[in-house]
């Protein structure tokens, strides 16, 4: 009997050595992060690594194919009412890694919990997704979060009604606002600590959370054996680690620590030419956009000083953004001149991409060193100032390039604008974006990348109190614009909407609202017989359910 008992153990043993894998195996991919994952709290993250991270372990209503189109995940179907406001999703059977079943309800609690905290991303349930009753709780207006028209008749029913109908709606269900999140779970945890370890969140994705401490530069997956897809699946996990320079992350890659790395543009060259690199270099549109941000408010800039827009419009035609890109950036991102960036936003009619006319505002964004010192001159006369001194921030761990585009910035503005002082400062990524959310800047070097195919994804961000709007700028006509096109009269009307867009970004430019630097690219090096990864412009960059390694 205890010999039996032996070999039955051993058997047992070699199973669960089939079936386990853990972090430092070999069939786990690597893949370097740029940044630490701050949250996976889908109310608190706001960065694409975060995001990527949350998506390895959450599914939504929908996810993307490998084209970017939406298609099917916890919603086996869906249907719409003739009038475009009311959507039913159709749950498939799933369950949560603890072994509780996903249901309607999960969605319900999520989506509330999202307009009650109204923390950044709140506005896609309001002012993107339509959804009805949403700004009333997000403003706080409203406190009874019954009111957001969110149901689940039975647990694999999920309603949500619409004040105005949304073509591209089921697209911003694959987004990590969108995913469900247990109720019973959420509640039994300690006051903000959901999504802060493993213990902590609960995944029903491809993957489920192994190891995580919120800030730290590694952090680990593991595929999920009761994924409802989970045949699809072929990686044991991903080991991620955030990696501090592109000269690391080459290092790392020739060593075989990372399977997955994003190199600098100086690396881009240098891959090109070594005869086993290039064969794994891959470059692919990240869809984010670089663009300086001008805080319009008196409390910087010198008492307000950039609320004029002749002095923002001098700054953005001060900048030689194709040298930007040829000698610092380097890595096959393109020059950029519209507030809305190229390549990600496409007509459904006529198929024309929304900013391939790179010169619709070169009168106002073009690189032009006589007319930024004429603007200047004006500026002078508007403010009765013949000096100004700005402090401009951008983040040290945003790569390689960042620093050196941010002194070039400075080289053209001062060349070109005699009397224009720009201070450097450098700071972390979240303490940079900690200074824009509470208007602590003058100028910061930003970016933004699309969270939906829909160029109202940039625009909308430029709405008059908008979570986004660091800037604080506001003007009516654009406000209405938007407006119109989001819940008034080109709601319904295509052509309309898209033209009403134009409009709308051309008033941004008119006015220097921003000044667009680059849309990025991602130079990426992939060990060889690693295949099917899914990149991505909007939402979500990379994805991992059909790699293979």
């Amino acid at each position: 009997m205890k010999k039996l008992t032996a070999i039955l153990f051993s058997i047992m043993m070699l199973l669960a050595c089939v079936v386990t894998a853990s972090a430092d195996d070999a069939s786990y991919l690597g893949v370097m992060l740029g940044t630490n994952v701050m949250s996976l709290d889908t109310n608190l993250a706001t960065d694409g690594d975060s995001f990527e991270v949350i998506a390895d372990c959450i599914d939504g209503l929908m996810q993307m194919d490998k084209d970017g189109a939406a298609v099917p995940a916890l919603a086996e179907s869906y249907d719409v009412s003739d009038d475009g406001l009311t959507y039913t999703f159709h749950l498939r059977d799933a369950k949560w890694n603890n072994g509780t079943p996903v249901t309607a309800n999960d969605f319900v609690f999520a989506w509330r919990r999202i307009a009650k905290e109204a923390g950044e991303y709140a506005y896609m349930l309001d002012e993107i997704g339509n959804i009805k009753g949403a700004a009333e709780i997000i403003s706080g207006s409203e406190a009874d979060l019954t009111t957001l028209a969110v149901s689940a008749p039975d647990d694999k029913t999920f309603v949500v009604e619409l004040n105005v109908p949304v073509s591209f709606f089921p697209s911003l269900m694959y987004f990590p606002t969108f995913y469900p999140i247990n109720e019973e779970f959420y509640n039994s945890l300690a006051d903000g600590t959901y999504g802060t370890s493993p213990e902590t969140f609960l995944s029903n994705g491809a993957f489920v959370l192994e190891s995580y401490t919120p800030g730290t530069a590694n952090l680990s997956v593991k595929k999920n054996p009761d994924y409802w897809d989970a045949d699809r699946v072929k990686l044991a996990g991903i080991n991620y680690q955030v990696v501090g320079s592109s000269d690391n992350a080459l290092t790392a890659f020739r060593n075989k620590t990372l399977d997955v790395v994003m190199v600098s543009g100086n690396q881009v060259d240098a891959a090109k030419k070594d005869a086993t690199l290039a064969e794994n270099l891959k470059v692919t549109g990240a869809g984010y956009m670089w663009y300086l941000s001008f805080s319009q408010t008196e409390k910087n800039a010198e008492g307000g000083m950039l609320a004029n827009a002749n002095l923002r419009l001098a700054i953005s035609n001060a900048i030689d953004r194709e040298n930007l890109v040829d000698n610092y950036v380097m890595d096959g991102s393109l020059a950029t001149y519209t507030a809305v960036p190229p390549q990600f936003a496409a007509s459904s009619t006529t198929g024309e991409d929304f900013s391939a006319n790179q010169d619709a505002f070169i009168d106002y964004v073009g690189y032009n060193p006589e007319k930024a010192a004429e603007y200047l001159e004006a500026a002078k006369a508007e403010l009765g100032k013949d000096s100004f001194s700005f402090t401009m921030i951008y983040g040290n761990n945003e790569g390689d390039e960042v620093q050196k585009v941010a002194q070039a910035i400075k080289e053209d503005v001062e060349d070109a604008l005699p009397g224009v002082e720009i201070n450097l400062q450098s700071m972390t990524k979240a303490e940079r974006l900690d200074k824009m959310q509470n208007d602590n800047y003058d100028i910061a070097l930003t970016r933004w990348g699309p969270d939906y195919a829909d160029p109202m994804t940039y625009l909308g961000m430029w709405v008059t109190n908008n979570s986004n709007n660091y800037g604080f700028w506001s003007n009516a006509e654009f406000d209405q614009l938007i407006a119109d096109c989001t819940t008034g009269a080109y709601i319904s009307d295509y052509d309309a909407r898209w033209e009403a867009m134009f409009k709308a970004e051309r008033i941004v430019m008119q006015e220097a609202v921003i000044a667009p630097l680059y849309t990025k690219a991602n130079a990426n090096l992939i060990t060889a017989g690693v295949e099917g990864i899914d990149f991505h412009p909007v939402a979500l960059n990379r994805v991992y359910k059909d790699t293979t390694k």
